[in-house]
């Protein structure tokens, strides 16, 4: 005998079995209605891409490029990675179709999947699925106020409690992230000793990744390293204090957290996590910022961008047991071949009204196919035997209120769907 195949789904993967997938559907046609009140048109970018859409853009020192990509050369010989976040591969996209004429612009996408090799736990899982949004063309703090606002819109849509809130921080232009990284520098070096292996490596390779430490050793020192706030100009201090003040006009908690520094280096000025208060240590909801140098990193001019993303899985976690509409579908409970072949007939019809209709294609018994009604909660059951055939009038049981009645094809259409089709 052959060696047996591995029949789970590989680790930090799953099936997403039909209820759970309503529940994603349902979060995934929630978030697009909203960001479409806001004018943001769907993308949809290929599930791989050249290596270096990542490594150059998203960092090649960050823990994404170096730890949980994955990576492969393929028969082409050309080296290619499994997405593992979504902003990289929309300004690709920006860049490689010349949509620069289309200035403002704002893009979504929904229910795209990405993967990480990371430890998976839940709600993070190595496949995962984010919805986002990208701005393109905007460089006021405005559009970090909008983008923000409308997080908070798909949440409120999403019946989600109103116990949000945003932390908040700036990391500057390029050349006052350079100055800080040097204070940093020049801060740990004489702990250097002291620091965790991982912080020592972040030291030589990229400094602002310490504020990310978990590390309570770490922490402890952090607690008089010198604040990135400190060498922030005129210019990005202004832009900073006109997102929180248009923040506080619409009423949205907020609080600076001056070590929030996000994992992927194409982030500058505004950084910002919606965090609830009611998830405990795993509060973060959704993450974001402004990446101005992004797409001249690409090789295209410089443009102003500002972006989030949010976990799918997370949302649907964060969802009410009661949150999606139950689907509740009509049922035949038919007697012989005859009268199925007539049922599927008009199940068709009803359909086209948009019921959702189930048909008994198997031989069972009415005891049993009434049993599979009350099992899927049906809202009606159609009875059709051969006195419903001989006279033309099929039974329309209501479910609810227990009452039924003789109708004709045509009249149940009109009785179910409110109308003749």
């Amino acid at each position: 005998m052959g060696t047996a195949i591995t029949l789970q789904p590989p680790r930090g993967t799953h099936d997403a079995l039909p209820d759970l997938s309503r529940r994603f559907r349902f979060v995934e046609e929630t978030v697009l209605k909203v960001f479409k009140t806001y004018g943001f048109g769907e993308i949809r970018t290929p599930m791989f891409e050249a290596t270096d859409v990542f490594a150059r853009n998203v960092g090649d020192t960050t823990d994404i490029v170096t730890k949980e990509m994955y990576t492969f050369t393929d028969r082409g010989g050309d080296n290619l990675s499994l997405r593992p976040e979504g902003t990289a591969p929309v300004v690709r996209a920006y860049y490689s179709n010349g949509l620069k004429q289309h200035l403002p612009l704002k893009l979504c996408y929904v229910g795209t999947p990405m993967f990480r090799y990371e430890r998976p736990q839940k709600g993070r899982l190595r496949e995962h699925h984010q919805v986002g949004a990208e701005v393109f063309g905007i460089a006021g703090p405005m559009a970090e106020v909008e983008l923000i606002a409308m997080a908070f819109d798909f949440l409120r849509a999403l019946g989600m409690k109103e116990d949000f809130y945003v932390q908040l921080n700036s990391l500057g232009t390029s050349e006052e992230r350079s100055k800080y990284r040097d204070a940093l520098v020049a801060y740990f070096t004489p702990f250097k000793d002291k620091l965790s292996e991982e912080s020592k490596d972040r030291l030589a390779k990229n400094p602002l990744r310490i504020l990310d430490s978990k590390d309570e050793g770490d922490r402890k020192l952090l607690a008089d390293a010198p604040k990135l706030a400190d060498y922030l100009g005129n210019e990005s201090s202004a832009h900073f204090a006109a997102v929180q003040k248009g923040l506080d006009t619409l009423d949205i908690r907020w609080q600076v957290n001056n070590t929030l520094v996000r994992g992927l280096d194409y982030y500058s000025h505004t950084v910002f996590e919606i965090h609830s208060d009611a998830l405990g240590a795993q509060s973060q909801v959704v993450s974001g910022g402004r990446y101005n140098g992004l797409i001249g990193q690409m090789g295209g001019d410089d443009v102003p961008a500002v972006g989030f993303g949010c976990g799918v899985e997370r949302l649907e976690l964060m969802l009410a047991a009661d949150a999606v509409p139950e689907n509740r579908p009509v049922a035949f409970v038919t007697m012989n071949e005859e009268a199925t072949m007539q049922s599927l007939d008009l199940a068709r019809k009803l359909r086209a009204g948009g019921l959702e209709v189930l048909v008994a294609l198997d031989p069972l018994s009415v005891k049993a196919q009434m049993k599979r009604a009350n099992k899927v909660n049906a809202t009606h059951t159609i009875v059709v035997g051969e006195e419903e055939l001989a006279s033309g009038k099929f039974v329309l049981k209501d479910m609810d209120a227990g009452t039924q009645d003789s109708l004709s094809p045509e009249d149940i259409i009109a009785s179910l769907c409110g109308g003749a089709l």
